[in-house]
């Protein structure tokens, strides 16, 4: 079993509503990416694997790192949350936050009545997803060597999810402060992979960087 460094991606286009537009960096999170690539580069730290989700921004990302050829995995795509936040309003009535402080209170909502079925027709049910992380970080974690993998915050709150026993609002709390190009590391302990860093930024650490620590 080898250890596995998880990325956030980049920041995306902030000012979106839908998975579509959403899904490319904005000037800032091509910035963020270069930095965290030259910052792994600057600390030699080596990782012969590769990976990333199939969405536009985790490619960027990747690119911006400087990651030569990642193997590119839908498994690793994020949740599609403006559909089921969508979704949650058409059938339930609530409401599509507008700001950060309304999202605060929505996610845990969302995450809520998806585990609960309560969303009828989502893009994938509450399970798929757990199903689905759960197969890719077993396999990545089967393999040689360390590896970096490039996804998103919903993605990471579910792996800390599986690896530390959370319910669905702590992990919803996960989800809330995982910052973009932050990183997460899994090592080996015993039989099972154990998180030894969350939400490292080291690359935004400097006082005239701290401008880029952003959640959204």
């Amino acid at each position: 079993m080898s250890y596995i460094t998880l990325v956030r991606h980049g920041q995306a286009n902030t000012e979106a509503r839908d998975e579509a537009s959403y899904d490319k960096l904005s000037p800032l999170g091509h910035q963020q990416a270069s930095w965290l690539g030259a910052h792994l580069r600057g600390t030699g730290t080596h990782h012969p694997r590769a990976y990333c989700g199939t969405l536009t921004r985790h490619i960027e990302t990747a690119a911006g790192m400087g990651l030569v050829n990642p193997i590119q995995d839908a498994r690793l795509n994020e949740i599609e949350y403006f559909a089921l936040a969508q979704l949650l309003q058409d059938q339930k009535g609530v409401r599509i936050p507008e700001d950060r402080e309304g999202f605060v209170e929505h996610l845990p909502r969302t995450f809520a009545a998806w585990e609960a079925g309560e969303i009828d027709n989502p893009p994938e049910s509450f399970d798929q997803f757990t199903t689905r992380v759960g197969d890719v970080l077993s396999e990545i974690g089967a393999g040689n060597g360390p590896a970096i993998v490039v996804t998103s915050g919903g993605l990471i709150s579910m792996v800390m999810r599986q690896v530390l026993g959370l319910d669905t609002r702590s992990m919803a709390r996960v989800a809330l402060a995982i910052m973009n190009t932050s990183l997460h590391r899994l090592h080996p302990i015993g039989a099972e992979l154990s998180p030894v860093l969350f939400n490292a930024v080291p690359h935004l650490e400097a006082p005239d960087r701290q401008y880029a620590q952003t959640h959204l």
